[in-house]
């Protein structure tokens, strides 16, 4: 698997819109362009281009169970959803990311990063939810555009989790 070295940086606000659902990873497959496809579809009607690529935000990970997850288009400004497409925000802050290579490398990429920030003695801006472990933010990018690459074996995607506003120290 590649994966480009995790690093970490100071990130804004970014407005988007999406459909928020639960799924369990092995519906990711069917989830994740089915809804891209409504929101893009929805951004169309509105007139309105994406600001950026598209992306899953993790709400709650459970991985013996549904994951609370949403399928997000970025946009320059905020906009009322119509119920179905809804609007959020990514907070700003210190988040650590790294990108890998592989739609099939999602979980390798992720615990790459998660062992990494442990080493480092990173704490997440996480917590416990009755249905798992809750993120503040915590979303792939897809990096890739498959118009583009129809190679899957060379999709880029970058795993980004903020980071918890106090961190521990060392001592």
């Amino acid at each position: 698997m590649i994966v480009i070295q995790p690093k970490i940086e100071e990130r804004g606000e970014q407005q988007y819109v999406g459909i928020r659902t639960q799924a369990a990873g092995s519906e990711f497959r069917k989830v994740i362009p089915q809804l891209l496809g409504e929101v893009f579809a929805w951004l169309g009607k509105q007139g309105i281009a994406p600001a950026g690529a598209p992306f899953m935000r993790y709400h709650v990970i459970n991985m013996t169970a549904k994951m609370e997850v949403e399928l997000c288009v970025p946009v320059a400004r905020a906009l009322t959803g119509d119920g179905r497409v809804c609007p959020g925000v990514l907070p700003a802050g210190r988040y650590a990311a790294l990108v890998y290579v592989g739609p099939k490398n999602g979980r390798k990429g992720n615990a790459v990063l998660v062992d990494w920030a442990k080493e480092q003695g990173i704490e997440w801006d996480a917590w416990d939810a009755e249905n798992g472990h809750a993120f503040r933010a915590r979303y792939e990018t897809f990096l890739t555009n498959p118009d583009e690459e129809p190679d899957q074996a060379k999709w880029e995607t970058e795993v980004a989790i903020r980071l918890a506003d106090e961190q521990p120290t060392k001592g």
